[in-house]
């Protein structure tokens, strides 16, 4: 977060990100998909984040990847398919369906890996709180985006705890179902105190007040940010005037 890109303000990287994602819906085929998975991933390398960003994006996306492929190309039945054995089929139009896919789920996953790792939270909240966005929307914003992490690290904390008193957390499945159902009701108790935590630190900074607020933190739009949005304005303009001509 602390490199060139992961200092540009948040605004410039949402643009480029919504011209990832629009581009790899519209775009046809799939070469041109996979194409940004590699270029996401060599600015990850510029941003300082490509172990991250690889480990986040392959504990998720080839599972089900992998589970698209074997539905379309073996188990639906095609024009084309060709028995193998029982119910299993090979489909060449499944598998271009399945390539088309998950070309997009890869392009468009990898760039909303990426731009939640090289982009704080408290600058999304500060950019959104300066473009005119209500400070509840903003704190729920936050707070979704938060959760997950914060839900995690409160699961490891448990589980932790549940070692240190001889409970076993590791094993096979059935092992961990049985130790995970314990560690629902600290989780939730956890959970709720927290928010209420939250209120009171809330309720100190005034956060119900309808004065303006002021804020410490600042961060400031760059020369390189105009030049970011205005050549992703740009990109899409040709992008679809290139389609509407064709």
């Amino acid at each position: 977060m602390d490199s060139r890109i992961g200092n540009l303000y948040p605004s410039s990287k949402f643009t480029f990100i919504i011209l990832i994602i629009l581009l790899s819906m519209f775009v046809p085929g799939f070469i041109f998909q996979y194409m940004i998975f590699l270029f996401i991933f060599l600015i990850s390398l510029f941003s300082g984040t490509a172990i991250k960003f690889l480990a986040t994006f392959m504990k998720s996306i080839p599972i089900l990847i992998i589970f698209i492929f074997i539905f379309q190309v073996f188990l639906i039945v095609n024009e084309d398919s060709q028995q193998i054995w029982a119910f299993i089929h090979f489909s060449q139009i499944g598998l271009m369906t399945s390539l088309t896919m998950t070309s997009k789920i890869v392009a468009i996953s990898s760039s909303i890996i990426w731009f939640f790792q090289v982009t704080r939270v408290k600058d999304i909240v500060y950019a959104l709180e300066q473009s005119g966005v209500s400070q509840k929307v903003t704190f729920v914003i936050a707070s979704t985006i938060q959760l997950i992490p914060q839900m995690l690290n409160l699961s490891r904390t448990i589980a932790d705890a549940q070692k240190s008193r001889g409970i076993e957390t590791e094993g096979n499945l059935f092992v961990r179902a049985k130790a995970f159902i314990p560690m629902i009701g600290p989780l939730v108790l956890s959970s709720i105190q927290q928010i209420e935590e939250r209120v009171l630190a809330l309720e100190s900074r005034a956060f119900s007040s309808k004065a303006k607020k002021t804020s410490i933190y600042e961060l400031k739009k760059q020369k390189f940010d105009y030049i970011i949005m205005i050549f992703c304005i740009l990109v899409l303009i040709v992008y679809i005037v290139w389609r509407i001509k064709l």
